[in-house]
């Protein structure tokens, strides 16, 4: 199924910055996506920035093609999906990276799909947005729509990898613990806060309560953490001082 990623291809459009595109690669490279065609780029410094941003995506950014024109760059694609973050008559039908992802690579098996990055400053014309075939909108808060240009590619690029649903997380090795287990544990722990002098005997069910909710959630809240960072310098106070020393703060919650 990742095979259909070889049909996707990024277009980046009057790109002015070299650095830009440097990180589009190293985006494209993340994602699995290698075909990058730049269409009338206006770059205005050298590609010093474009080598050093691409870190190991050197290969994408050697690979690179470039062409005149929007229409150049896509003439061979089925399907062209453009971004825009600007309103009007003939954007209404945007829909998120998320939402054209699925559809996107199913396209994509039969043919060339261009997804379309406009320039830095001020995106894709009207007459660009008219070849384009699907338009995304990356949604973003309304008081700040400007990203930057390898940003949004990698958020397309990351909606389109997650959508082939090939990735495995990681998976746990060891197993879950048995109950048996749990309670020799919280036993153990007992006689330690004990012998180290966090609690005393009378008040041992109170506290181990506390100790029992971490154990069973994680620290969570900012009691679970007051508690076991009490235990650490209590632990820490005891190994200093010697088993036989007074207990510096027995039976007391340790102070946040």
């Amino acid at each position: 199924m990742t095979d259909v990623l070889k049909n996707i291809r990024i277009v980046l459009v009057g790109t002015l910055y070299s650095g830009n595109v440097g990180s589009v690669c190293r985006a494209m490279a993340n994602m699995g996506i290698r075909d990058l065609v730049l269409a009338g780029p206006k770059l205005c410094d050298n590609w010093d920035d474009a080598v050093r941003m691409a870190v190991h995506a050197a290969d994408i950014l050697e690979a690179r093609r470039v062409t005149a024109t929007l229409e150049e760059a896509v003439s061979d694609c089925a399907f062209v999906a453009g971004t825009t973050a600007r309103g009007g008559l003939y954007r209404q039908h945007v829909k998120t990276p998320r939402e054209w992802a699925p559809e996107l690579l199913k396209l994509a098996e039969n043919g060339k799909v261009a997804l379309v990055f406009g320039r830095e400053d001020k995106g894709l014309s009207n007459d660009e947005i008219g070849l384009c075939t699907h338009l995304i909108r990356i949604p973003v808060q309304p008081a700040y729509t400007s990203l930057n240009l390898s940003q949004a590619v990698l958020i397309c690029c990351y909606e389109l990898y997650g959508a082939l649903g090939t990735y495995e997380p990681p998976v746990e090795k060891s197993l879950p613990a048995i109950a048996a287990h749990k309670l020799k544990l919280t036993a153990l722990w007992r006689d330690m806060l004990l012998l180290i002098g966090f609690m005393k005997e009378d008040k041992a069910g109170h506290m181990m309560q506390g100790v029992q909710r971490i154990f069973s959630r994680g620290v969570y809240s900012e009691d679970d953490v007051a508690i076991m960072m009490g235990v650490a310098r209590q632990a820490q106070w005891a190994a200093k001082n010697g088993p036989g020393a007074k207990p510096k703060g027995a039976g007391c919650l340790p102070r946040k």
